[in-house]
């Protein structure tokens, strides 16, 4: 039975957290009994509000104070920025991009490494995600409730081991970040160009003290209303696809290669030949409509009774519900049915270099037709609790931690199918690509012919993912004043332990009649027996804005209304499920050390972090039944690995002058496998006498890195600094042959066996070899008065990421390529302007060029590079009154992309601007 393991170890798990967090608040208040109690002495506050240069002096001085190399932004920078989520305030950050999916901010990656390469953790506490694998999805966070965030990017010895690009580090408030009473609330509307919806937006935070006692609520709700226009799905296929085909379809691609473009295939099997006769395989013209609720809350209760102690109790609640409806009227040229008709442009030029011949406009015999209506709902639940104590003596401190971050994740998807099988012509257009009539008379309008369009089935999934992590951690810090070693100044030592697990249950199921079971609607219900809705008005906002053409489809309400017969469900099978736990302890020790060389004030930060690791992973495995079909194992097959490793780490700052810092760190960090590479689940190739195994085993990618920086601190706020970093990473997760399943029986459908035979085993592996990533950054925060003084109020915060990588060669026919997701370059600018009642600033973010897959392992599909204006106003009205305007992509910027050559586009994706007016109100 799927799921059978969902609640192993849970129970145990949540009676070892509660009594760890009870033991630390036992043991916390304990020894604040035994001291005398001191007058509570005032904090710095962390928060700054209404000034966003003020927000930048404080994230400066952050920088300034760090050990290693970080950068932080504060409540203001975060809660006033425009940004529609957490993740459009992080891109502002040195080094920091962002992935896009459909004009929303979603994954963070830094460093141009892929968003899996990074940690992230809430007052530190690993985050659980419902992405199912270990990268954490930002727009499932409200930034109203988000504090403070730091990204680090060389780790200390302390540091939560996990990422090899750096970690993300998010904080939310308590109560004694303030000053006594504070309540700050807010409205806005948002409006969004394309769909011409008006979307609302609320956020209040109320905090006091009372004596020893704080308590501090946040909350936050957001409907964002999003659609995209997008012409995309176009993407190289290699003339294997025909000329392996055999019989008429591959003679018939041969003969019309040789007459229209006078190529000549030698062996319809080389793949070497025939994967450099390209052809296009798809167009689609889809929209998009994106409907998100998302909410936040946190609350914390804190206890300070004196200025060495105090303990604090935090939640974080929220959920994510969004609906993506997409409507997409593609054309595969590449169908079972097709071959080549008459080739009217083609292309030996362009990538020549590689001795590649590219169709660019063609007429097939047997295009592949289809109108889809998809729907995919996704509601994501998040929660996570802890227990945080500090408490110090004059020439100690003991920090203790314990918490939980869980979630839940459900993606309830659909796909309505109608397809047509017509001669048609698919062509390259300057943006995109198109799909006509050909000249063949049974060729269709396919915009425009629903009667031609048969039902072939109505496919639902359902995918359900729970997230748990647990930890507790305790450090010892003692200071030292030694006269016999002066240089020591503390030492540093603690143990965290984690355990995390994550199980996945997945189904599928095609409907194709009106009852279980029933196949009476394939091939004979037809698109125009439902009800049609031209496109504009099935998203709003009008018609198609990509390029001038019009279509309807069948609404996905009406779809879920009519398909989904009574007493419907998707049921949950074995191929996908998995169940993966893992368990970490780390232990470490560390020591500052502070001296002088000559007029030069030096620190030190140097330590090792030893990371033990275990892992049990279980799924079911595929077998074949006596009749020649396959079935799964009856319950999942388990299997162990584990790891450990010691992660050194050292980081150097020497004070050159008053106001110049030279910095410099190296270490040896780490990234934990993604856990669908980790999942032992089987699917079985008996055709081909292949097993894909998940595979326990995997070690971490680890990374060897280093990094030197100079930095001048400017007055009031201001920063130039630039730094070079290196990184060697191996182990990189592959794909590889690993071993051979022997005497395995393969039956015949009828029961006789087959034969007796030798199965190869494919799992991840860990690929020799490594690769190195290095780049330079620079930072530029100016206030322009200390310039010229007629400047005052104007300033720039402006950074800048240059990336190299040394891999290349991925590709079958060796295209060279970066590795996938790094980008060459990133840069951010924004001007500011404020004074007492008025601020403004205008932001413009570009993220360079980079690959975004592979295709056929042969040709490297690129996402171009995207640039986009922001802007922000905000005034005044009194001292606790503001109002703002935001716009977010103010010039309408494209997402587009293309494979190996600009002029072969593979999309062009619109999602508008976004304006928004709110009131702020600050008590």
């Amino acid at each position: 039975m799927i799921g059978t393991n969902t609640n192993r170890g849970r129970a145990r798990r949540t009676a070892w957290l509660m009594t760890s967090c009870a033991a630390i608040g036992l043991f916390a208040a304990t020894g604040a009994q035994a001291r005398q109690a001191a007058e509570s002495a005032q904090v710095d506050e962390v928060v700054v509000t209404g000034s966003y240069r003020r927000s930048l002096e404080k994230a400066v001085d952050m920088k300034r104070d760090a050990i290693g190399f970080s950068d932080s932004i504060v409540a203001t920078d975060v809660a006033n920025f425009p940004e529609q989520n957490l993740a459009e305030a992080l891109q502002r950050m040195p080094g920091v991009t962002i992935e896009r999916n459909k004009g929303l901010g979603g994954r963070v990656s830094v460093r141009g490494l892929p968003s899996e390469f990074t940690f992230v953790t809430i007052n530190n506490l690993a985050t659980a995600s419902g992405s199912g694998g270990r990268d954490v999805e930002f727009d499932m966070f409200a930034s109203e409730i988000i504090q403070q965030v730091t990204v680090q990017k060389s780790p200390r010895a302390s540091d939560e081991e996990g990422g090899i690009a750096g970690s993300v580090n998010i904080s939310t408030a308590r109560p004694f970040d303030y000053s006594g009473r504070k309540l700050v609330a807010s409205a806005e509307g948002a409006y969004n160009s394309i769909s011409e919806k008006t979307d609302p937006k609320v956020s209040f935070l109320a905090s006091d003290t009372w004596g020893n006692w704080g308590g501090l609520v946040s909350f936050s709700a957001a409907r964002r209303t999003n659609r995209t226009d997008s012409n995309s799905g176009i993407n190289f296929r290699p003339m294997f696809r025909f000329s392996e085909a055999g019989g008429t379809r591959a003679a018939q691609a041969a003969s019309v290669l040789a007459r229209d473009a006078g190529v000549i295939i030698k062996s319809n099997t080389n793949r070497d030949e025939t994967g450099r006769i390209i052809f296009q395989d798809k167009v689609g013209d889809r929209a998009y409509l994106n409907t998100q609720d998302q909410w936040g809350g946190t609350a914390s209760l804190q206890y300070k009774p004196s200025a060495n102690f105090d303990i604090a109790f935090d939640l974080m609640v929220g959920a994510f519900d969004g609906t993506e409806d997409q409507y997409d009227a593609a054309a595969y040229s590449a169908s079972s049915r097709s071959t080549l008709e008459t080739i009217h442009e083609y292309d030996k030029d362009t990538l020549s270099q590689y001795g590649m011949v590219v169709l660019r406009d063609v007429s097939y015999t047997a295009t592949q037709h289809e109108m889809l209506s998809k729907e995919q709902i996704n509601k994501t639940d998040y929660v996570q609790f802890g227990s945080e104590f500090n408490w110090h003596g004059e020439t100690w401190k003991l920090h203790g931690l314990a918490g939980y971050s869980g979630a839940k994740k459900t993606l309830d998807y659909s796909n309505l199918k109608h397809v047509a099988y017509a001669p048609s012509r698919t062509r390259w257009t300057e943006k995109g690509g198109e799909t006509v009539k050909s000249a063949n008379p049974a060729s269709i309008d396919m915009y425009n012919a629903p009667s031609k369009y048969l039902f072939e089935a109505y496919e639902t999934t359902l995918e359900k993912i729970q997230d748990d992590k647990y930890a507790a951690q305790v450090d010892y810090t003692k200071e030292f004043a030694l006269g016999f070693f002066p240089v020591l100044k503390t030492i540093q030592v603690g143990a965290r332990y984690t355990d995390k697990s994550k199980e996945r249950q997945y189904g599928a199921l095609n409907i194709q009649g009106p009852s279980k079971g029933s196949t009476a609607w394939l091939n004979t219900r037809t698109m125009a027996d439902s009800p049609l809705t031209p496109i504009g008005e099935l998203v709003p906002g009008g018609d198609y804005s990509i390029r001038d053409i019009n279509w309807s489809q069948i609404s996905n309400e009406y779809a879920r209304n009519t398909f989904r017969y009574a007493g419907f469900s998707t049921p949950f099978t074995p191929d996908n499920y998995y169940e993966v736990a893992e368990k970490v302890t780390s232990l470490y020790a560390m020591a500052d050390l502070g001296f002088d060389v000559g007029p030069v004030p030096v620190a030190i930060n140097g330590g090792v972090r030893y990371v033990d690791t275990s892992i049990t992973s279980a799924g079911y495995h595929q077998v074949q039944t006596p009749t020649g079909g396959t079935t799964y194992t009856p319950e999942p097959v388990s299997s162990d690995g584990s790891y450990n490793k010691l992660l050194p780490s050292v980081n150097f700052t020497a004070e050159l002058t008053d106001s110049i810092i030279l910095r410099a760190a190296a270490s040896k960090t780490l990234m934990r496998p993604a856990l669908t590479d980790l999942a032992y689940k089987r699917t079985a190739s008996f055709n081909s006498f292949r097993f894909t195994d998940g595979n326990p085993g995997l070690k971490p990618t680890f990374a060897d890195q280093w990094e030197v920086g100079l930095e001048k601190y400017l007055p009031q706020g201001g920063l130039l600094a630039v730094s070079y970093f290196n990184k060697k990473i191996e182990g990189v997760v592959r794909q590889a042959l690993t071993g051979t399943v022997k005497n395995v029986t393969k039956y015949n459908a009828n029961g006789t066996i087959d034969g007796v035979y030798d199965f190869d085993v494919y799992q991840p592996i860990n690929a020799e070899g490594s690769y190195k990533v290095n780049g330079v950054e620079l930072v530029a925060i100016v206030p322009f008065d200390i310039l010229w003084q007629p400047l005052k109020g104007f300033g720039v915060n402006a950074n800048y990421t240059i990336l190299d990588s040394s891999l290349s060669g991925q590709s079958l026919i060796k295209v060279p390529t970066p590795p996938v997701g790094l980008a060459d370059k990133a840069y951010n600018v924004t001007l500011y302007y404020e004074n007492d009642k008025f601020q403004a600033r205008v932001s413009y973010n570009y993220k360079g060029k980079y690959v975004e897959g592979i295709g056929y392992e042969m040709y490297p599909i690129w996402r171009s590079g995207y640039g986009q204006a922001d802007i922000s106003v905000s005034y005044n009205l009194n001292e606790r009154v503001q109002l703002s305007l935001e716009g977010i992509n103010v010039t309408d910027e494209a997402t587009r992309g293309y494979t190996m050559d600009p002029s072969f586009p593979t999309m062009d994706e619109k999602s508008g601007r976004r304006f928004s007016l709110g009131l702020r109100m600050n008590f």
